[in-house]
């Protein structure tokens, strides 16, 4: 189904209908409103003490597998020349587990899938924005606290889980408004994904550096959280979904930073594009695996 919806984002895109000015509009729609209402309509009334206790080994899990990849930087790409590394190393803290992830998270998992997703996105827009943004310049802690606390996702998880507890409910059309902004997750950022891909050029798939890093992060990285988490027995779902966000390709902040900081941008936007082509094969693969094993 996703497949179907990035393939009609890429048509309208050579057909014209869809700019490269409608993309970025879309594009930040979707990041100001359209996950931010997902991520909120998530943390519903009806949560049990089981799911926050599973949501706390998503959290676990999630800081863990940064604390991995970060030591996994030190070692696989010492090879390379600094302009490369940096955008290597950037693209290897994070992933594209927001914008692509949460809606692919939500087809395959349902609301928990999200839920859980919203939560794993925490410790990775954390040293997203703090390690990761320290390979480019040196941020003080204030700005970096600042962008974090500005983050509208961070204030839908943090206003979502408020939500939970608060003695009162939503009015009945607000909560439908919401949630219904929210089902657009599953459209747009697929039609942004799809005209994304009319950017690649065939020489663009011929560099084997962006096949090295491709490796690791649609499939290594994953292949070691499924193992981990299998051998720690932790729950199913919480196992598919920490294993689908893992698998995700290159975040575009990687190639917005490489620009601004004066890094190998040309580069950056090749393993964007690579990574995200070719996760229009693993990802399905993968969650076919995970939803077999964890059926919703």
């Amino acid at each position: 189904m996703l497949l179907l919806i990035i393939l009609t984002g890429y048509g309208i895109t050579k057909a014209g209908v869809f700019s490269p000015k409608t993309r970025a509009d879309m594009t930040d729609i979707v990041v100001y409103v359209v996950l931010p209402c997902s991520i909120f309509s998530s943390f519903h009334k009806g949560i049990t003490t089981d799911i926050i206790m599973q949501c706390i080994v998503v959290f676990a899990a999630s800081l863990s597998l940064q604390l991995f990849v970060i030591v996994l930087n030190r070692l696989i790409y010492k090879k390379y020349p600094p302009e490369r590394r940096v955008v290597l190393q950037y693209a290897t803290i994070t992933n594209n587990s927001s914008f692509m992830g949460l809606p692919i998270l939500g087809a395959v998992f349902g609301p928990t899938g999200i839920l859980y997703g919203s939560i794993m996105l925490i410790p990775m827009r954390i040293f997203m924005w703090t390690s990761g943004l320290s390979l480019f310049t040196r941020m003080n802690k204030k700005e970096s606290v600042k962008v974090l606390a500005t983050h509208p996702c961070m204030w839908a998880v943090i206003l979502g889980i408020a939500y939970i507890f608060v003695p009162f409910e939503l009015p009945a059309f607000l909560s439908v408004a919401i949630s219904t902004v929210g089902e657009t997750v599953r459209v747009l950022p697929m039609f942004i994904i799809g005209s994304i891909l009319c950017d690649i050029r065939p020489r663009d798939m011929l560099d084997k550096d962006c096949y090295y890093y491709s490796a690791f992060r649609l499939f290594i990285i994953p292949a070691v959280m499924f193992g981990a988490l299998t051998l720690l027995r932790v729950d199913a779902i919480v196992t598919g979904v920490v294993v689908l966000a893992a698998a995700m390709p290159t975040a575009v902040t990687a190639g917005m930073l490489s620009e601004k900081y004066g890094q190998d941008s040309a580069f950056a936007s090749k393993i964007i594009l690579v990574s995200t082509m070719l996760s229009i094969v693993t990802l399905p693969a993968i969650a076919a695996v995970m939803q077999l094993l964890s059926p919703v």
